[in-house]
C-alpha cells in the first residue's frame, strides 16, 4: 500500500502485527497504533492492507459538493431526521408566524414568548427520537419479549401525551 493511499485514522491490516490505527505519516514512514504499542513502519514494503472499505473518487461526473450532499441527505433520511424547513412545512397554515406564550401566575414574573415553529421544530424531534427508540427497542437482541413490550408501553404513553399537539399539523396523518 503506497504511504499517499493512507490517512490518519485509517484502519489498516499488518501481515505480522495485526490490526492498527494510522496515527501519523511521514515523508515514507507511518505511525501505526497496534494492540501492542506503536510501531513506525514504510508501508510500501510491509504488505499493510485497509482493513475497513476505503473510497477512490477520480472521475467523478458530478460536483464533489452535490455527491457529498447527496451521502449526507441519505443518512439523514435513513436516521429519520427531518430538515427544519421540513418540519416547518407541516406546521399548519393558520400557525404560520405565531407565538406559544407562557404566562407564570406570579405577575411580577415576566411571560415567556417562543415562535411556534421553534416549539413545533422541538414537539417533531421528540417525535422523531421516539420512533428511533421503539426501534432501537424492537432491534435489541438481549431485552426479552415481556422487556419490550412493557417499553413499548411506555413509548406509547409517552405519544398519547404528545396528542395535545396534533393541533399544529397541517396533516392528518403526521400527527401523533
Amino acid at each position: 500500500m503506497k504511504i499517499q493511499d493512507l490517512t490518519i485514522g485509517l484502519k489498516i491490516k499488518h501481515p505480522q502485527y495485526g490490526m492498527g490505527v494510522v496515527k501519523t505519516l511521514n515523508e515514507h514512514t507511518a505511525e501505526i497504533r497496534f494492540d501492542d504499542g506503536t510501531r513506525t513502519i514504510e508501508p510500501e514494503m510491509s504488505g499493510v492492507t485497509p482493513a475497513e472499505p476505503t473510497l477512490s473518487v477520480s472521475g467523478l461526473q458530478i460536483p464533489l459538493k452535490q455527491f457529498v450532499e447527496s451521502a449526507i441527505e441519505g443518512a439523514v433520511d435513513k436516521l429519520g431526521f427531518e430538515r427544519p424547513d421540513a418540519v416547518v412545512e407541516n406546521l399548519g397554515a393558520r400557525w404560520h408566524g405565531g407565538k406559544l406564550v407562557l404566562h407564570p401566575a406570579d405577575v411580577t414574573l415576566q411571560t415567556k414568548e417562543v415562535p411556534l415553529e421553534l416549539f413545533f421544530h422541538k414537539i417533531v424531534g421528540i417525535r422523531n427520537q421516539l420512533r428511533v427508540l421503539e426501534q432501537k427497542i424492537n432491534a435489541n437482541e438481549k431485552l426479552t419479549d415481556g422487556e419490550k413490550v412493557e417499553m413499548q408501553q411506555y413509548i406509547t404513553r409517552c405519544y398519547g401525551s404528545l396528542t395535545t399537539f396534533n393541533i399544529l399539523f397541517k396533516n392528518k396523518e403526521e400527527q401523533f
